[in-house]
Formats: C-alpha cells, structure tokens, sequence
C-alpha cells in the first residue's frame, strides 16, 4: 500500500472524528436519537478506519524470516474485520428501525438538520478523498464505511425534512432499514473477497486453463502440471507450476524459464515459482492432487 493512500485515511480519520463530535453535541442538544445513532455508526467507522490505517502502515514492512511474503495479508485481515463490523453495524440499525417503528421519538429538526448537512458534507469529501476505484482491499472497506455514513447521513435528513413538514415520523426507521440493507450488502461483499484471498483461491479473472493452454504453445515445453494461482494480498498474484521439458543444458532450460514468465506477465501475474523437469509424470494433471499424495507417503 502506498504512502498516498496512509495520507488518504488519515485525513479521512480527521475528518470522521470531527463529524463524530459535532453529531454528538447536535443529538443531545435537539435530543435527537437519529443523529446520536449515526454519531455511534461514525464513532464505529472511525474504528475501522483506524485499523485500515495501521494496516496500511504494516503492510509496507518488507519481507524477512519470519515473512517471507511481506504483510500483504494484514490488509486483507483489516479488510475481513471491516466487513464484518458492518454487518453488525447494519444489524444495529436494523433492530433500531423497528424499536424506533414501535415507538417514534420526537426530534428537533432546526438543530437535527444543520448538525446532518455538516455530517453529509463531510462524508462526500471523505468518499472523495479515498476515491471510488480500489484495487486495496483494505482501503476500498474504509470507503465502504464511509460510503454508509454519506447515505445514512442523507436518509437522517431526508427524515429530518419530511418529518418538518409532514410530521410523519414513521420516516425515520424506514430509511434506518434502506440504510441498513445497503451497509450489509457492501459488508458481505468485502467479507466474501478477503476470505477468497485467505483460502488461497484463484484470483477473480484469472482462466487457468487458459494460462496453461498459453504456456504449453511455448517451443520445447511438453506439458504443465502442478498449477497454483492464488493472492499474496490485493493486486499481488503468485504463480507456481511443474513445467516438463526435453533433456536439455541449465542454461537452455532457464531461457523457457523466462518465456514463461514473460507469458505470464502479459496476465498481470509478477510473482512465480517455476520447476523445470525433464521426465514427465504417469499422471499428470494442471491440478496439484494432495490427497492422492497424502495416501501415497502412508
């Protein structure tokens, strides 16, 4: 992760705790349950950008022994915890709604209002601020919180007008669920792709027999075996595979060596660990079989 985006998350944690403050002081003023619950969504979203950040910190150690792979997976696991406190967060507000759907409270919109404008502009900056485009797992959860305190901060005043105007109280926990709902969709979503990366599967958009078919049209290769496509972290893809050649010179092998990883490149993978051999296997298959190597060291 770079050093822009650590800069990105701590202005946008600057700016989260200052809404934080204002939506506190402007709920007890007005008395306002629906500002004091989006204080406790931001309170919480400054939590988990906190976490974003130090990971983003973390993640820029470079490898050693005790990591070989760097700490490219402490992003994910930020991520991964991301994701889940806003499955919770939108189960809060979900319970919330209906408390709220039994027995409305009174709210006073002159102070509700305003203190709600400021906290909306102040989640649109920080949305700007992170971008909508993440290839970081890490950060695009931050921006996933983010993005749920904008739209909650525009259904509290959306509820804040209509009930002005209208009196209609019913308002309030109606848009706490449309909120709700969108809080988990965005909190499955990261939840299912950091756990993608921690299982080690192959990384969205990546066809291995596509790869393979690729590199077995490379002169002097006879077949692949053994494949593993999987993600040290986001954006970080690896590759690995037993390649089958002719009996041939050191020198001559590892030429094919880099034909492959050139191949490979051109699919966005930087990473491989490729094992020439020169006797092909009785059974040879892209895939790496554990189980039936388990069962033949017993």
């Amino acid at each position: 992760m770079s050093h822009s985006s650590t800069k990105k998350l701590s202005i946008t944690l600057g700016v989260t705790l200052l809404i934080f403050v204002v939506e506190v002081i402007g709920g007890l003023i007005s008395n306002s349950l629906a500002l004091l619950s989006d204080a406790g969504h931001v309170f919480t979203d400054s939590f988990a950008i906190i976490l974003s950040l130090i990971a983003s910190i973390i993640v820029r150690k470079p490898s050693g022994k005790r990591a070989t792979y760097g700490y490219h997976k402490i992003g994910i696991l930020a991520a991964f915890i991301n994701g889940i406190s806003l499955i919770i967060i939108a189960s809060v507000i979900l319970f919330e709604g209906y408390r709220r759907l039994i027995n409305p409270p009174h709210i006073d919109t002159d102070v509700m209002l305003p203190v709600a404008l400021f906290g909306f502009i102040g989640n649109l900056f920080m949305a700007w601020i992170l971008g909508h485009k993440h290839e970081d797992l890490n950060i695009k959860s931050a921006w996933l919180h983010v993005i749920g305190d904008t739209i909650s901060s525009a259904g509290v005043i959306f509820a804040g007008l209509t009930i002005k105007y209208t009196g209609w109280l019913i308002i309030d926990p109606i848009i706490s669920w449309f909120v709700g709902a969108i809080i988990i969709f965005g909190g499955v979503k990261v939840v299912k792709d950091s756990l993608w990366i921690f299982l080690d599967f192959v990384p969205k958009g990546f066809d291995v027999d596509e790869i393979s078919n690729k590199i077995r049209k490379i002169k002097g290769i006879i077949d692949i075996h053994d494949i593993h496509i999987w993600s040290i972290g986001s954006g970080v893809t690896a590759f690995s595979a037993h390649v089958v050649v002719n009996d041939q010179l050191l020198s001559e092998a590892d030429k094919l060596r880099k034909e492959i990883e050139k191949e490979i490149e051109k699919f966005g993978i930087n990473h491989s660990v490729i094992q020439i051999e020169s006797v092909k296997c009785k059974e040879s298959s892209i895939y790496c079989n554990f189980e039936k190597q388990l069962n033949h060291k017993h």
